[in-house]
């Protein structure tokens, strides 16, 4: 399911998050695809299950996933997870446009480079 590294400087939770949100905005994990229990990931990958719990909560209150009490967490509509990630990353690019404009890189470069990855998505690279 997900990947995580015990070595990397990187906390635990978030490589549980950033991997759990890769499968949605992916689509490997559909709309209302139930997750498994915070118990059950914990002892999947033998980590501490405040862990997984501290994953959920973020995704749930970015709109990644959703939990129904006494029935489970469940990943929210594509809609939803599209919504918030696309702001999300908006808001992103926009700092990292305005440090590029600070570093002088031509707009043109910057188009170039949009353009590329945008193509690179049609055909299915990078996935």
């Amino acid at each position: 399911m997900i990947q995580l590294n015990f070595r990397d400087s990187k906390p635990i939770y978030e490589q549980v998050e950033e991997g759990i949100r890769k499968l949605v905005v992916n689509n490997y994990l559909s709309a209302d695809e139930k997750l498994p229990s915070v118990r059950e990931m914990a002892s999947k990958y033998a980590i501490n299950p405040n862990t997984i719990a501290r994953a959920y909560r973020k995704l749930e209150d970015e709109g990644y996933i959703y939990t129904l009490n006494g029935k489970g967490t469940f990943v929210a509509p594509n809609k939803q997870v599209n919504d918030v990630r696309r702001a999300e990353l908006l808001k992103q690019f926009d700092e990292i446009v305005k440090e590029l404009a600070f570093l002088m890189v031509p707009s043109e470069k910057l188009i170039e480079r949009v353009m590329r990855a945008e193509n690179d998505s049609e055909r299915g690279i990078g996935k």
